[in-house]
């Protein structure tokens, strides 16, 4: 006799259970049915559609939308209930905590991946070697906003300078002015400023003397036509973005988390459920896929063992409303 058949009939039911589950979850993810409101940050967008685009291939009666108001305007889109998940490239602020709070509005913070806020040039400015993050206060701030590249750098050209950057609902914009002019800076009033980063692409691709911002998905779809400047680290050593400095923390200080936040509300749904399940199931997979850096396996581990649980709040800002900054792992518990 085969060996097969001296096991019991029901062990090999049983080794055909793994199967039979996955079958049994597509079937019931395919009746769900529904509409997802996401709204926010442009830099999380690519991640978010290219998750929400494969979500409906695996539950197509559920209709997931996915706008581009920057992250302070889906943030006020979040407070106000009109969505149920939030696009992030920065920590909720405490004004924005408090203002769900006072609406009543529970939420799940859902961190994704990393970016590397990546600073660029014309392709042609071969003399910007790398920059400080003094260089870049004098060329960003409206107290010194450097008229030409030589009053930036001495030995530099006098080449007119034309600052390119997002507008003041984004969360890259907030991420940099912190970081770079402090809470209380103000950026110089004569930038060119869009909300769309592909605006802000096309315009330092199309000027000699510009210099802009934004995420590193932009700059490594565009690297034909800008080129990314290495920014001097805490270290001292000039780092260029790329998938190695960003998940190692080398390319500082501009290395930085990107989130969903999701409404506690919301999550009840199961249609709204089963989207975040996919998105931190394959965050990695499509964070890479458009540009972005994967977490390592533990981070998500971690980011999953948060949302099944529900937690609610954030992790990434103080009772005094700054953001933490610093390594995942231990800040992410």
């Amino acid at each position: 006799m085969h060996p097969l058949f001296r096991i019991p009939f029901t062990l090999v039911l049983l080794g055909s259970l793994p199967m039979l589950v996955a079958a049994q979850q597509d079937s019931e993810i395919k009746r769900v049915k529904g509409t997802i409101k996401v709204d926010g940050s442009s830099t999380v967008y690519p991640i978010t559609e290219a998750v929400a685009e494969e979500f409906r291939k695996v539950a197509p009666r559920v209709q997931p939308s996915v706008g581009i108001s920057g992250t302070g305007g889906g943030f006020k889109r979040f407070q106000s209930g009109e969505i149920d998940i939030s696009d992030a490239s920065r920590p909720i602020k405490k004004s924005e905590s408090d203002a769900c709070a006072k609406a009543g509005i529970e939420f799940h913070e859902v961190p994704v991946a990393f970016d590397g806020l990546s600073i660029v040039v014309h392709p042609k400015n071969t003399f910007a070697d790398k920059l400080s993050v003094e260089e870049l206060k004098r060329i960003f701030s409206a107290d010194s906003a450097a008229k030409t590249w030589k009053d930036v750098r001495s030995d530099w050209p006098a080449t007119p300078l034309k600052a390119y950057m997002p507008g003041t609902d984004s969360g890259s914009f907030d991420y940099f002015k912190e970081v770079v002019l402090g809470k209380d800076g103000k950026v110089r009033s004569d930038a060119s400023v869009s909300e769309d980063d592909n605006v802000l692409v096309r315009g330092v691709a199309g000027d000699e003397g510009a210099i802009g911002f934004f995420g590193c998905a932009y700059y490594f779809e565009n690297k034909a036509s800008i080129r990314a400047v290495p920014i001097v680290s805490p270290k001292g050593d000039a780092v260029a973005p790329s998938l190695i400095t960003i998940e190692n923390g080398s390319y500082a200080p501009f290395s930085r988390p990107l989130f969903i936040y999701v409404s506690a509300k919301s999550a009840a749904k199961p249609e709204i459920a089963a989207f975040v399940d996919f998105y931190i199931a394959n965050a990695g997979t499509y964070a890479e896929e458009v540009g972005y850096v994967r977490f390592p396996a533990a981070i998500y581990a971690r980011v999953n063992a948060n949302w099944i649980a529900r937690k609610v709040g954030t992790q990434f800002t103080d009772a005094q409303g700054n953001s933490i900054v610093g390594a995942l792992d231990a800040i992410y518990k």
